[in-house]
């Protein structure tokens, strides 16, 4: 039993105490000592039992009362007085009294039976040490010798009684001994020994003074296994006691006595039935641990089971190789992924299974973690596949040599082909136009930035003339055929590996190298307008379309953004001199920006006018059908341009940062109307790079939501792909920090940036938005919805939600339902509304209805 040190220190003073007052002091002084602890256990115990509650304040109040009336009026050893016979009572229920954990029936009556065994033997002891001397000369009162054994019984079987996890069970187990000393000590002064069982008296209350003021706490509890020898073994050893001293006082010529035969037989038969109780005890102790094994046998086999059916149906194969390779254990699963049966692949080195290439790399890797358990590697290698196709794998090496569960390198392969095509599929559509087969603006910027640093570099910009009319008039089918046959055109005066690429709409670019740059690029200006003088045939229709061409030079700009806006002067000039030529840049041309730059003045006064509107655009349930939400656009009223298109001043609120207080005055508007429609809408908002950029974004976000109540998860933020672009790290802190407020992320215009997976893996998005370039073919190429396809079941494996933009046709509404995507925008669906419109729109529903799915 462990005893803290200042407690074993105490009860050390207290022993010597004890000691020296035997040795050297009289009953008076050894009186007042006893009297003086008694008063001070008492005081003690009383204080700790105003800090305890329930059953343990009763029990140490009992205590205290106890020690007061045994010290007190409880006399001396060898005439001990009526408080002595009280005390006995009092302490008998402190020790009871407190609180234990549930005991069985047969502890109950094995308790009880240690009962009866303790107060024989210590009857028999009191019998032959202290009554029988007296018996030869009269008939003593005996209470007072009863009384000490009945509190040495309550002593001993209260410190049998105690049990791990009971409260304050140090201080209780030092109380009990302090009795047993007291109960002792007054058979000793009643033998005749008054300085000896004074002493001890003094030592028993001064141990129950020290357990009153010792601390309790659990390192100072005593361990399980010592609990449960002494409640074993305390009833045989004081019988045993009791025994050898009842054969020495026959050895010793002691005649025998009927009473110690009585006492002799009943504690042989008690000791019988208390060994029967325990054989049973322990039989159901055997019986509950087979259970339990039992029980723990078979959910460990559930466990391997599940394991073994997780790995079996894992898309990774996972295998345990030793450090030359050889190949111990390997998952079913990789016949589903790469087709090879594991009986062929058990038992042999995978470097020569692979090929020399692949060999060379993997046992690379093994070198790399060998000497560092639980170190870790990944690279991609090419694997072949049973059917002899080339695979990309990616592979996970761990050292867990020194797991003595594995012992062995364990690989994960798995099968990334299909990822890294689609990565590759994407990032051609992101640096191609979809329609012309053409670079467009990314692969343009790319590739100019590449060529600028060369500064023999000049740029066209090209606008169709008339395209908008021919578009409204034949619709957007004759337009599309029209941009094709451009493209042609453009290509067959200008042939790979040169840059053509449609920036959007009508608008095409060229780069020019070479030495006289400026001169070629005028030359090629001239031929490109001549190609596109001849007629071109559209749906058996002859159309006319000319261009206005605006020429920079890199040697003019101080950068590719400078030049591109020279280039975009220069074809502004060329168009406001009537189209169908081409203008070169000079320092002079500002027109086109000055009235950039009226807009941009007009647009700061009118976040100050309120000219500004949101129009709302549905979002619709593909399942549904029903409206789950809209997308906040903005629309500008001018005093006196009108209605301006959003393509016009969201670009000068780029360029001028007004972007961001614009940003935040949507974001407001969006969730008070939001919060006003009272249901529980989503709401998109988009955000820009510039606002992204900002830092604060989702202070400004946390702002909003609480000054409008809007709930955060109701709120999704739009980005496009070039949010993502730069500074993965900042950007992906500023992320999280606008998922820690709760709100939804979602990607636009995916597939239309850079579209890398990694991406995907990396920033918690939870929306996918399809590009209305994918939606609008649709219906047409297999490989088209191949592709769509494929994004959406990439969303999905993601955990991320699908939106398809711009659906404007019957057909594609019902593609993207079979592919499961999961909600859908466009003008089939509903056009962007002014708020009180979009509120009918909620009463009415989409006026295209959708089948409900079954």
């Amino acid at each position: 039993m462990t005893v803290r040190r200042p407690t074993a220190t105490a009860l050390l003073l207290v022993a010597l105490t004890a000691v020296a007052l035997a040795a050297t002091a009289g009953t008076p002084v050894t009186a007042a000592a006893t009297t003086v602890a008694a008063l001070g256990a008492a005081a003690a115990c009383l204080v700790r039992a105003g800090r305890r509650r329930g059953r343990m304040r009763v029990a140490w109040a009992s205590l205290g009362l106890g020690a007061f009336a045994g010290g007190i009026f409880g006399g001396t050893p060898h005439q001990p007085g009526a408080g002595y016979l009280v005390m006995i009572p009092l302490v008998a229920a402190g020790l009871f009294l407190v609180p234990a954990p549930p005991r069985s029936i047969a502890d109950h009556i094995r308790g009880l039976i240690d009962t009866v065994l303790v107060a024989l033997s210590l009857i028999a002891l009191s019998f032959y040490l202290v009554l029988e001397p007296y018996l030869h000369g009269g008939s003593p009162p005996l209470r007072f010798p009863l009384g000490d054994v009945v509190l040495g019984t309550v002593a001993l079987v209260g410190m049998s009684w105690l049990r791990r996890g009971m409260p304050d069970i140090r201080p209780l187990t030092i109380a009990a001994s302090g009795l047993l000393i007291i109960a002792v000590g007054d058979s000793v002064g009643y033998a005749g020994y008054d300085v000896a069982g004074g002493a001890a008296w003094f030592a028993g209350f001064a141990a129950l003074l020290v357990a009153a003021v010792s601390p309790p706490g659990p390192a100072a509890e005593p361990a399980q296994d010592e609990l449960r020898m002494l409640t074993v073994l305390l009833p045989y050893v004081v019988v045993t006691v009791g025994l050898v001293v009842g054969i020495i006082h026959l050895g010793t010529g002691g005649p025998p006595s009927g009473f110690g035969t009585w006492t002799r037989s009943l504690s042989i038969l008690l000791i019988v039935a208390r060994q029967a109780i325990l054989v049973l005890e322990n039989r159901g102790l055997t019986h509950r641990l087979e259970l339990r094994v039992t029980a723990r046998a078979a959910e460990l086999h559930d466990r391997e089971q599940r394991y073994r059916a997780l790995v079996e149906q894992s898309t990774d194969s996972q295998a345990i190789l030793e450090r030359d390779s050889t190949i111990r254990y390997q998952s079913d699963s990789v016949e589903r992924i790469f087709g090879y049966d594991v009986a062929m692949l058990q038992g042999r080195r995978l470097i020569e299974l692979v090929g020399r290439r692949a060999g060379a790399r993997i046992e690379a890797a093994i070198e790399e973690v060998a000497d560092t358990p639980g170190a870790t590697t990944v690279f991609e290698v090419m694997l072949s596949h049973a059917d002899g196709q080339r695979r990309l794998a990616e592979m996970t090496v761990t050292n867990l040599l020194d797991d003595p569960y594995v012992q062995g390198l364990v690989f994960n392969t798995r099968d990334i082909s299909e990822a890294h095509e689609l990565q590759d599929r994407l990032r051609y559509e992101a640096y191609h136009d979809a329609l012309t087969g053409l670079a467009n603006r990314a692969g343009f910027r790319e590739r100019l930035a590449e060529a600028a640093g060369r500064d023999r570099v000049a740029i066209l910009f090209l606008d169709l003339d008339g395209f908008k009319e021919i578009n409204d008039s034949l619709g957007h089918d004759a337009g599309d055929h029209l941009l094709v046959r451009v493209a042609e055109r453009l290509r067959a005066v200008l042939p790979e590996p040169q840059t053509v690429a449609r920036l959007g709409g009508d608008e095409f670019a060229v780069i020019v190298e070479s030495e006289q740059a400026v001169a070629d690029a005028e030359l090629l200006a001239i031929a490109i307008l001549a190609a596109l003088a001849e007629p071109i045939l559209v749906d058996g229709r002859e159309l006319h379309v000319g261009a206005a061409i605006g020429i920079a030079a890199a040697a003019d700009a101080g950068d590719t953004e400078q030049l591109q806006r020279n280039a975009d002067l220069a074809m502004y000039r060329a168009k406001d001199a009537g189209g169908g030529g081409y203008a070169t840049y000079h320092p002079g041309m500002h027109d086109a920006l000055v009235q950039r730059l009226e807009l941009a003045a007009d647009l700061r006064l009118a976040l100050e006018r309120d000219e500004l509107v949101l129009h709302y655009q549905p979002t619709v349930d593909l399942r549904t059908g029903r409206i789950i939400g809209f997308e906040a656009l903005v629309r500008w009223h001018h005093p006196t341009r009108g209605l301006v298109p959003p393509l016009e001043f969201i670009g000068v609120a780029e360029a001028t940062g007004l972007i961001v207080p614009l940003g935040r005055w949507v974001l407001t508007e969006a969730c008070r109307q939001t919060v006003e429609w009272g249901r529980p809408l989503k709401m998109a908002v988009n955000v820009s790079v510039r606002q992204f950029d900002a830092g604060d974004l989702a202070e400004t976000v946390a702002e909003v939501l609480a000054a409008t109540g809007m709930p955060p998860d109701q709120l999704c933020l739009e980005m496009t792909e070039s949010v993502l672009l730069t500074d993965t790290d900042e950007n992906l802190s500023r992320l999280i920090s606008l998922k820690a407020l709760g709100v939804l992320l979602a990607m636009d215009d995916f597939g239309t940036g850079y579209s890398s997976l990694a991406y995907l893996r990396r920033f918690p998005m939870d929306v996918l938005k399809i590009d209305r370039s994918f939606v609008d073919r649709l219906g047409g190429e297999s490989e088209d919805e191949a592709l769509v396809r494929t994004i959406v079941r990439l969303a999905q494996r993601f955990g991320m939600f699908t939106v398809a933009e711009g659906i404007e046709e019957t057909v594609q509404l019902a593609a993207l339902r079979e592919m499961g995507c999961d909600f859908a925008q466009g003008y089939l669906l509903s056009r962007p509304l002014p708020a009180a419109d979009a509120t009918t729109l909620l009463e009415t529903g989409v006026p295209f209805g959708i089948p409900m799915t079954t």
